[in-house]
């Protein structure tokens, strides 16, 4: 398995950060109340976290209110382990479909905001925060494209917010809840070529991370560490034709 490298950064009235120790408990105990509690998408346990195998190597994001409370989250898996979509998630994929599982590869799971959260504008302001940290961890990590299964609503809102993700199989109802998922790749550098020129600011955004320590820092989209481009997401996507958002 690869080492991953952590972040963390200020945005806002956020800490978002890569969760370590206590932090990984909180986010069990988060899972578990979006997932098999609101949206009972898998099944309620007696110590209320949710918990999987995929832990093991994966890598939580996550944004943190200024009083402490974790808000948003996001698991990202990389290539060294299972993606959840070569087993879980087969029935989103084409037969004839073939999964990258190159070190630029990483799967975006468990993404979602605290249901609980009554003000629509915080709930956007988390699912940014969150989304920007996932962002800034592909550009630690040295990772292009994104692997991501969610409900097909969201992919919209993903879309319509300049995020190029684009369905690489059929939208498929899933047990147990029967909600409508489908599977995507998001292309990094695709994301920061069609955002410099239609929302620069935005890209501008994404890109630049306070530190803790009051530091800014810019430019640091999916070229920061890239040593070359590799092929296009065209040839990846195959021949065919607010609460948790990810499963």
């Amino acid at each position: 398995m690869r080492d991953l490298k952590h972040i963390e950064f200020q945005e806002g009235e956020f800490l978002v950060a890569t969760l370590q120790g206590t932090q990984l408990k909180q986010s069990y105990r988060f899972r578990h109340k979006v997932f098999a509690e609101s949206l009972h998408w898998v099944p309620a346990s007696v110590d209320r976290e949710e918990v999987d195998i995929y832990d093991l190597w994966g890598c939580t994001v996550g944004a943190f209110h200024t009083d402490g409370t974790l808000l948003g989250m996001a698991r990202l898996l990389p290539s060294s382990g299972p993606f959840m979509l070569e087993k879980d998630f087969l029935a989103l994929l084409p037969s004839e479909y073939t999964i990258r599982k190159a070190p630029d590869t990483a799967e975006i799971t468990r993404l979602a905001v605290d249901p609980d959260i009554r003000d629509a504008k915080l709930s956007t302001r988390t699912m940014l925060a969150v989304l920007k940290g996932i962002y800034q961890w592909a550009v630690e990590n040295e990772i292009r494209y994104y692997y991501l299964e969610v409900e097909h609503r969201f992919l919209r809102a993903l879309r319509m917010l300049g995020f190029p993700c684009e369905p690489i199989g059929p939208v498929v109802k899933l047990p147990p809840a029967g909600a409508s998922a489908v599977a995507a790749l998001y292309d990094m550098e695709k994301f920061d070529e069609r955002n410099a020129t239609q929302r620069p600011d935005f890209l501008q955004w994404i890109s630049t991370i306070t530190t803790v320590d009051g530091a800014v820092i810019a430019g640091r989209n999916a070229t920061f560490n890239t040593v070359g481009r590799l092929d296009s997401v065209e040839s990846l996507v195959g021949t065919s034709g607010y609460a948790g958002l990810s499963r």
